[in-house]
């Protein structure tokens, strides 16, 4: 019984010896982790790396770790502006704010500086005051003497954009609020208005669309994901994106 009793209080002791070798090793690869997406990406902090699943050394012995989740609070994205749209006031990156991606299936090389994820999807936000970067916001001549511009953008309620448009005549300026919708078409977020106003209609649709529509495209994003889906929400417009064989560092 005295053995057993011994056995036991071993099993126990080697028990928890590896649970804190296992956590200790587990931190220590987030800190990597972290610094290797921060260098790959070029990112101005270091983001947040979570390693989910236990034990943590059994799975890299295996060569693949379940489930890695990334949190990144400010990421630049490509807009794809040339360097004379640039010049023009086109911006070349839009700011995306609190990127979280969940990567499944996380092999690694065997020197540890690359990894490579299944499939990853995540979520993220475009503030309005990234978005309207994209739309019209300067004074543009539609008719002779006649100017239109965007000139805030917010939460419409039900999934849609409220846009606010100022029109501007020899006998003044009016703002109309117009409600639109908001759709990904491949590496774009396209903002589409669901009506127009009477009177803005009259001034001829198709010219006044060319102000209250618009697109930004969002290209290059962490590990190449993509754009998947798009809606307006109280702070800007929420994102999810996905990929498959998502490249996490080297």
């Amino acid at each position: 019984m005295r053995a057993l009793r011994i056995l036991l209080i071993v099993v126990v002791i080697l028990g928890g010896l590896f649970v804190i070798a296992d956590r200790v090793a587990v931190h220590f690869a987030e800190n990597e982790a972290a610094d290797k997406v921060r260098t790959t990406e070029n990112l101005a902090s270091t983001p947040d790396v979570s390693i989910k699943g236990f034990p943590f050394l059994t799975q890299v012995a295996s060569g693949e770790l379940d489930d890695v989740q990334i949190g990144i609070k400010d990421y630049e994205a490509d807009t794809g502006a040339s360097a004379g749209a640039k010049s023009a006031g086109v911006p070349k990156t839009i700011r995306i704010d609190d990127l979280k991606a969940d990567m499944k299936g996380v092999s690694f090389s065997g020197d540890y500086s690359s990894a490579t994820a299944t499939s990853a999807t995540g979520t993220a936000t475009v503030a309005y005051d990234e978005l309207l970067k994209a739309a019209k916001s300067e004074p543009t001549q539609i008719f002779p003497g006649i100017k239109a511009q965007v000139v805030d953008l917010s939460d419409g309620g039900n999934g849609k954009i409220k846009v606010n448009i100022k029109i501007t005549t020899p006998a003044g300026a009016r703002t109309y609020a117009v409600l639109s919708s908001v759709t990904v078409h491949g590496d774009s977020v396209q903002v589409h208005a669901d009506d127009l106003p009477k009177l803005v209609v009259d001034l001829a649709d198709a010219r006044i669309r060319s102000i209250t529509d618009f697109q930004q495209t969002i290209d290059r994003l962490p590990g190449g994901v993509k754009l998947d889906s798009v809606q307006a929400a109280k702070n800007g417009v929420e994102i999810t994106v996905k990929g498959s064989n998502v490249r996490l560092a080297g």
